[in-house]
Order: structure tokens, then sequence, then C-alpha cells
């Protein structure tokens, strides 16, 4: 069944990490994706807008709620590159049980994503973990190599019932303007089991007004 929804208000920090540190949290089938022989760990903060099912409108409420996102960056045995994640947070109990039976480590936690001028925070609370990140947004960015690498993707990798799958997402350009860390205080990447240095700063800051996507089938890889 193929799922519609508008990815709106999106935060991505993205920091470095060595792909050894990483493999083991990636679902078994899929590898650490590199560039210039380093991986990357990203928390991404958004808005999920106008949910539906097949091409019908967004579900009222349940359709539209926060979210935050770990995530790694993967690619299978037949070459195709993809995200994993580690956990994704999200404000809705419905879609929070939907997103585990087909195998994501979703959970529900209290959420909010606030817009005041050019700035967006994001605040996340579950029972053992908490994040408050604020970014500040700036002009448009003339998107990198690491850029595209990071935002890119055009599938993600699940582990579910024994085997791995890969589900496509279609959606256009992200439309990325440049961003700079306010404040974070983020805890949710240490409760992945991802230890960064302490105070280190994230090596990528972009934000995206969002894009409208549609995930398609998930197709078997092994």
């Amino acid at each position: 069944m193929v799922s519609t929804l508008r990815l709106a208000d999106v935060t991505f920090l993205h920091w470095a990490v060595e792909p050894s540190a990483v493999a083991p949290l990636l679902p078994a089938g899929v590898e650490p994706d590199t560039i210039g022989d380093t991986t990357y760990v990203g928390l991404v903060g958004l808005r999920m807008a106008q949910v539906g099912v097949l091409h019908s409108p967004g579900i009222p409420y349940l359709g539209s709620f926060p979210q935050t996102n770990v995530r790694l960056y993967s690619v299978d045995r037949l070459g195709r590159r993809g995200v994993a994640f580690c956990s994704m947070d999200a404000a809705r109990l419905l879609p929070v049980l939907a997103g585990r039976a087909t195998g994501l480590p979703c959970r529900w936690s209290r959420m909010t994503v606030r817009a005041d001028g050019a700035c967006r925070t994001y605040i996340t609370r579950r029972r053992q973990a908490r994040s408050v990140v604020r970014v500040e947004v700036g002009g448009a960015a003339e998107p990198t190599p690491l850029d595209d690498f990071l935002t890119a993707r055009w599938g993600l990798h699940v582990r579910r019932a024994g085997r791995l799958w890969h589900l496509p997402i279609e959606h256009p350009a992200w439309g990325l303007r440049t961003a700079r860390v306010v404040s974070c205080r983020d805890e949710l990447v240490a409760a992945a089991g991802i230890l960064l240095p302490q105070d280190q700063e994230p090596v990528s800051v972009l934000w995206s007004p969002g894009v409208p996507a549609r995930f398609g089938r998930p197709e078997p890889v092994s």
C-alpha cells in the first residue's frame, strides 16, 4: 500500500562517525554507506503533514505531527543506498504503532516544533532521553556532494520478519537552505548507542521548508 505525505520544516544535523562504530547498529544485510571513507549520523527534526493512504487527502489530526529521527546511511548488496533509522520519535500513538508493525523503531514521545521568525525549535521528550534543538535558517544553499549524500536518499532499509526490506520513497529536490545551530542539547543520539565526543559540533546543518513525498511498496532484499 502506498502512503502520501508532506515532510515539512525539516532540519538536518549531521556528525561524522567511523563506519565500524555504527555498523553493528544497522539492519543485518546492509553496510554503512560512506563518502570519503566516512559515514554520518543524522538528527533530523520535522513535521509530518497530510499523511494519507494512496492518493487520499491527509488524515485529520492523526496525519499531522512532529517527528525526530536518528538515522544512519546504508547500502545493500544490490547497491541501493538508503537510510536506516535508529529511532523515530513521533507525537501520535497510532502512527507509532503502524510504524512498529513495519519494523521501524518508532517511539511515542511528547514533541513540539516551534517557528519564531527565522528560528526553528524542535523539542522531544521521552522517558529516558530528551532533545532540544534550535536553529536559525539562512539563505539558499548550493548543495555540495556531501549535502547530496546526506539528503538525496530514495529509500530506507528495515528488517522485518527475518527479512531485509527496501522501502522506496519519491519526492522532489529538497530546496535546501543554510542553517546554524543556536543551541543543541540532545540525548537521542547517545540513547541510540552512538557516542559522539563531548561538545562536538555537527559538520553539516541544513534546513528545508519541505517536500511532498510518496512511499512505494516494500521490496525484499534478502
